[in-house]
């Protein structure tokens, strides 16, 4: 065999969603190859410090990984260079500040919301010129805000709900008039979301305008920008994607809450929700959802992975696009995996695939020159 892989498993983060994080990177550690990989754990602190040798499992059970930094067993403070003729790890730690930790062939970021699934990390990594799983810059930005995502899909035909978007700022200013708005546009119930963010972090579901200022005073705390959405009574879908130019589908699953709603203590907490895959849907709706799955990936220029959301309205079974997800829930329990393998691709296989992506995305955009010769010279 030849020489190993070495993986930077990037977790953690300055994010509502840095326990996510947690759980979805012990199950992708657990699970990638150790005979292809050597594997190097780099947990985000919740303000943001990189510490490299920390596990997933450590960081869940409390451990503080300032305090175990610098006390020997590979734990140091670490920073990657944005520099890319570097493409090292370099610690910080006194007496050791500037040294080498670790040459990175491949950085699998396993970070969920802000500062990480939002374009930050990935900017960082395409400076620091290091292949890297998942969407690029612009893919993983316009995932994450919903607003924009929903604007680029809409100018494309993709079927959505209805949606009203406001600044923090609009709501603080002016509440009366984004109330107004609201029910002018969508009425009532509605669902109330940060714009940034994920896993239901910061979702309220308003029933009239008393729920509604609460809703907003909610999503206000997570975000500088909030989007309102249409009440739509439909069951919940979700198809993964993987590839890069050429992406595949999975089959469907199906999502039924045994709350009101699919939030977040039902995904991670009290387990109120069942998850059937695959969904019990004819062939022609299985179509649909995996041919609108493949075009909204590719129309946010995503790669590597993503799973998309989707309304199967009740009324008339229109399938309309909720959202998509650019690093979706890892663990084993996800619907990400789950979803591929019901289609035939086990967890490992998964895995490698998406290194693999991430490698050859990485080789083609390396084939771009960056300097300019006029043509015939």
């Amino acid at each position: 065999m030849g020489k190993k892989i070495r993986v930077v498993v990037l977790f953690g983060g300055r994010s509502g969603e840095h326990e996510v994080s947690l759980n979805s990177a012990a199950s992708v550690m657990a699970a990638l190859d150790k005979e292809k990989y050597d594997l190097i754990p780099v947990a985000i602190t919740r303000d943001g410090r990189w510490v490299s040798g920390v596990t997933p499992e450590q960081m869940a059970a409390g451990a503080d990984p300032l305090e175990l930094s610098g006390t020997g067993g590979g734990v140091e403070t670490v920073t990657l260079p944005a520099d890319p003729t570097n493409r090292a790890l370099t610690v910080l730690e006194k007496g050791r500040a500037g040294k080498t930790a670790a040459e990175v062939d491949v950085v699998f970021p396993v970070l969920h919301g802000t500062f990480g699934e939002d374009g930050t990390v990935q900017g960082l990594l395409e400076l620091a010129n290091v292949p890297y799983v998942g969407a690029g810059v612009l893919g993983s930005a316009l995932g994450m805000d919903k607003v924009l995502m929903k604007t680029v899909l809409a100018q494309h035909g993709v079927p959505q709900a209805r949606f009203w978007p406001c600044l923090r700022r609009d709501w603080e200013g002016d509440p009366a008039a984004v109330i107004a708005g609201v029910e002018r546009i969508l009425g009532y119930p509605c669902f109330v979301k940060p714009a940034n963010l994920g896993s239901s972090v910061g979702v309220s579901k308003a029933h009239d305008r008393e729920g509604l200022v609460r809703a907003l005073n909610v999503a206000a705390r997570y975000d500088r920008k909030i989007i309102v959405e249409e009440f739509v009574s439909a069951r919940e879908v979700e198809v993964s994607v993987l590839g890069n130019d050429d992406p595949i589908a999975s089959v469907p699953g199906e999502i039924i809450p045994l709350k009101e709603f699919y939030d977040y203590e039902a995904k991670y907490v009290d387990g109120l929700s069942e998850l059937k895959v695959p969904a019990d849907l004819p062939p022609d709706v299985v179509g649909r959802l995996q041919d609108l799955a493949v075009k909204v990936f590719k129309v946010l220029d995503c790669s590597g992975m993503a799973r998309v959301d989707f309304f199967i309205r009740r009324a008339d079974g229109e399938v309309l696009v909720n959202e998509i997800n650019t690093i979706p829930g890892f663990t084993r329990f996800s619907m990400y995996p789950k979803l591929w393998e019901a289609t035939g691709i086990g967890y490992r296989e998964l895995l490698d695939r998406l290194i693999d992506l991430a490698i050859e995305r990485h080789r083609d955009r390396a084939r771009s020159r960056t300097d300019f010769t006029p043509p015939g010279r």
